[in-house]
């Protein structure tokens, strides 16, 4: 048997972990990592017979590497070795090392915290950084330092930075271990390609069964573009000794291995793969990778609190990760099929999953374990407050939380399903109503991807699917059906059932909506027009193409993106009115809207019941609260402005004249400015308004006397000295005093009946001079004054003359200060 790369640092790690609670390993692609540190370490005295717990990302490396390690003990899976994934465990009373994925960690975490009876837990390829990986390591790290001074923690990975997770581990010591890796030819494409994804790599796919021998290994996206490559393949008719074999997380077990195992002397494999197979999984006889330089990754939006699967670019690790898979056993080649350009742009490494994640799931476990502030616990990167607050308040909706963060009796058996709180909400409350059996498919089959893939978008109807789900049971075909997938939900559903003590009892199709509704509170829509909706969140939602969903009265929607002003909706199923008032009967908002109608000029009162911001039921109110009918008004008064008000020439008046006295600060009086009145509408107009409902009943008040309340009684006193409506000039007539402009206050008057006034006249007490517009006999100004006395002096001669011939008839004196005034042509003798 060859010797493993890894076996020259393993005298080191046991020295590690004999002196250390914690060790950080760094070991190379192909080094031997996942299968020899676990063995090496099942005889070290400190384990004291205990079990080794090894986390694997992904259910499907899990399995193999339990498989591969039992057939270097000669074994069967379930003696020494074995494993736990979701919904299939292989152990037995026997059984040393357990290979298990993250979830199960936080489940056997959760169940005993301290761990009784596992000596280490090793977590494997760390680097990926998945969501569970990194609670999984709080948690442990958490029960090592309070309960179990005895465990051990160690880290494995690839291409992980190793100091910020030693630190975090308290200093915990680092072994590095090389890879055995044979030099791989990289190449690039020339230019970027514009056409279909799959045209480029089923093009590198022939051209590399031409110039390169061995299998292959094509990193692709996702199972839509592995199912579209492996068409194109099987079409082209490569030959019996060209295998195709499809290698994702959903594949049933035998596809899985039929792409994992060597293939036949003389044929040759292309294995189209997801990211799966970047790490820990061995594809043996691989010596070519055709790299697409994509993956699919979720993303969680804060904003609208969805999460949707992107493609996005490979990480710079990343892809050397995949191109090390052509240099296991010997030279290999690897086709990246993107630019050099775009290789330098890449990220140095992938975002970690709490960063961008759905943090609901982990609020759930914090909360189960007792934590309410992240913070208490010790983590590489801390979840992001704003994600983690819009968990929170997600899990208090659903009644798994308290406001202060405390789990809940509801909440504890949430958690206990290890379902996404929303569908463990859900398949709970379809329990009282005899819809155990179909939330626990319905659950199940939201947690994979679309079994009808092919008809997203055309037809968006979760009952579709259930009907689909159903026939498959009974065996029914159809070329559209995934129907391992089918198998798979079926068999995982019926798990849930057991688990829950739930029977298969009658089916109703039609009741998707209501168990929906359960777990997507925030995303019961109402319909706008044909396949336009608002959710109940207060975000748009369309249907993309036309389809019976489209002219539902109430939908809820279990899968949509957020992209753009309205979210696409690609699940859906229809929900009637009289199910939401039952399902949020306790949560609905009994409301009084009152508000104006600047069309009718009028109040509007309507009483609403109201989920979120769709309403349910609106009606008139027939005695709407006086205190809202008031504030209605004074926001139409608000939205039109004064002018909605009847406004005197008196009450116009007074309020120019108590600008004018606020503005010339002659004592502290109120102002009445039209920015200042809209202001305190509240203060000086609300109490007058009480009755009122429209426009016609506002032109009634009596504004004079309503701004007169604003005065104290000594301002009131003291008006009509300090702004005069009227001034009595020398001809005897009483000529009014314009306000318009508060800086400066205005008189208009014949000149002829200011003669024999030296002065020009003052108001305010005598502080503000008016501003004099001195009027010909046709009431045209001739001259504007501050100074009456400098006008006769310097300026009336001149004005004299033109007003002289002008109008001859009248009387124009030479001394205007003897002359007596006059309100007529000539003064009377």
């Amino acid at each position: 048997m060859k010797t493993l790369p890894i076996e020259s640092v393993l005298p080191q790690l046991k020295e590690a972990l004999r002196t250390h609670a914690c060790a950080v390993l760094v070991a190379q692609p192909g080094a031997g990592k996942t299968t020899q540190v676990p063995l090496a370490l099942l005889q070290e005295t400190w384990l004291h017979n205990q079990k080794i717990l090894m986390l694997e990302p992904r259910r499907l490396a899990a399995r193999a590497a339990a498989r591969y390690m039992s057939r270097l003990l000669g074994e069967a899976v379930g003696q020494t070795i074995g494993y736990r994934v979701k919904n299939d465990t292989c152990v037995g009373p026997s059984t040393r090392i357990e290979v298990i994925t993250e979830g199960v960690l936080t489940r056997m975490l959760q169940t005993d915290p301290a761990l009784e009876g596992v000596g280490i837990v090793i977590f494997d390829e760390f680097h990926e950084r998945s969501l569970h990986a990194d609670l999984g390591l709080a948690l442990s790290r958490q029960s090592q330092m309070l309960l179990r001074e005895d465990l051990r923690i160690l880290i494995m990975s690839a291409t992980i930075e190793a100091e910020p997770v030693a630190d975090m581990l308290d200093g915990a010591p680092i072994i590095q271990s090389e890879g055995r890796a044979y030099p791989v030819t990289t190449h690039y494409l020339n230019s970027k390609q514009e056409e279909k994804l799959e045209i480029t790599v089923v093009r590198s796919i022939r051209q590399a069964l031409q110039m390169d021998a061995g299998s292959l290994l094509v990193f692709l996206p996702g199972a839509a573009e592995i199912h579209r490559v492996a068409g194109s393949l099987a079409a082209l008719q490569l030959g019996k000794e060209v295998e195709i074999a499809p290698l994702y997380g959903n594949l049933a077990q035998e596809a899985q291995d039929r792409a994992l195992t060597p293939s036949l002397p003389g044929h040759r494999k292309v294995v189209l793969a997801t990211s799966i197979a970047e790490t820990s999984l061995t594809v043996e006889g691989v010596t070519v990778v055709i790299d697409s330089g994509l993956m699919r990754v979720p993303r969680f939006s804060p904003r609208t609190g969805m999460t949707r699967l992107t493609t996005v670019p490979v990480s710079a690790a990343s892809a050397d990760q995949r191109r090390g898979r052509a240099g296991r056993l010997g030279p290999g080649v690897c086709y990246r099929l993107w630019t050099e350009t775009e290789q330098r742009q890449l990220a140095p490494s992938s975002t970690p999953e709490i960063r961008e994640a759905d943090l609901a799931p982990l609020a759930l476990e914090l909360a189960a374990w007792g934590v309410t502030d992240p913070a208490e616990l010790v983590w590489l990167d801390l979840p992001p407050s704003a994600a983690y607050q819009q968990a929170r308040e997600l899990l208090v909706q659903l009644g798994a939380l308290h406001e202060d963060g405390g789990l809940t009796p509801h909440g504890k058996r949430v958690a206990a399903l290890g379902l996404h709180p929303r569908l463990a909400h859900m398949v709970l409350q379809a329990i009282p109503l005899e819809l155990g059996a179909l939330a626990c498919e319905l659950a199940v089959m939201l947690s994979e991807r679309d079994i009808l893939a092919s008809a997203r978008g055309r037809d968006a109807d979760v009952r579709t699917r259930i009907e689909v789900l159903w026939r498959a049971a009974q065996g029914e075909q159809r070329a559209d059906v995934d129907f391992g997938l089918c198998r798979r939900i079926t068999a995982e559903a019926k798990g849930v059932m057991q688990s829950l003590g739930i029977r298969s009892g009658e089916q109703r199709a039609s009741a998707s909506g209501l168990l929906l509704a359960f777990a997507y509170p925030d995303r019961v829509a109402q319909r706008r027009s044909t396949g336009r909706f608002l959710l109940s969140s207060g975000r748009g939602a369309v249907l993309p193409e036309l389809q019976e969903l489209s002219n539902a009265r109430y939908l809820v929607a279990a899968e949509l993106d957020d992209n753009g002003a309205e979210s696409r909706i690609f699940l859906a199923a229809p929900v009637q009115e009289e199910d939401l008032l039952q399902a949020f009967g306790d949560r609905l908002l009994q409301e009084q809207e009152v508000l104006w109608d600047s069309a009718a000029g009028a109040v509007k009162a309507r009483q609403r019941l109201r989920l979120g911001a769709i309403i349910l039921k609106e009606k008139p109110l027939q005695e709407p609260n006086p205190d809202l009918l008031v504030q209605a008004l004074i926001t139409g008064i608000r939205a039109e402005s004064l002018e909605l008000l009847s406004w005197s020439r008196s009450a116009r008046q007074l309020q120019e004249r108590v600008i004018f006295l606020h503005h010339s600060h002659a004592g502290e009086w109120p102002d009445m400015r039209e920015e200042a009145l809209l202001e305190a509408l509240e203060d000086w107009l609300a109490p007058h308004l009480y009755g009122m409902t429209s426009k016609g009943a506002l032109g009634r008040l009596n504004l004079t006397n309503i701004l007169e309340e604003m005065l104290t009684w000594e301002q009131r006193r003291w008006l009509d000295d300090w702004a005069p409506t009227h001034i009595q000039v020398p001809s005897g007539s009483r000529i009014p005093v314009d306000y318009s402009v508060a800086e400066s206050p205005t008189l208009s008057v014949r000149l002829q009946e200011m003669f024999g006034l030296a002065d020009t006249p003052r108001i305010a007490k005598g502080r503000v001079p008016l501003t004099l517009h001195l009027l010909s006999p046709a009431q045209r100004p001739v001259q504007v004054t501050k100074d009456l006395a400098s006008f006769w002096r310097e300026a009336y001669f001149e004005v004299k003359k033109d007003l002289k011939g002008r109008y001859p008839k009248h009387y124009w004196p030479d001394d205007p200060m003897a002359a007596m005034p006059t309100n007529r042509a000539k003064p009377r003798v």
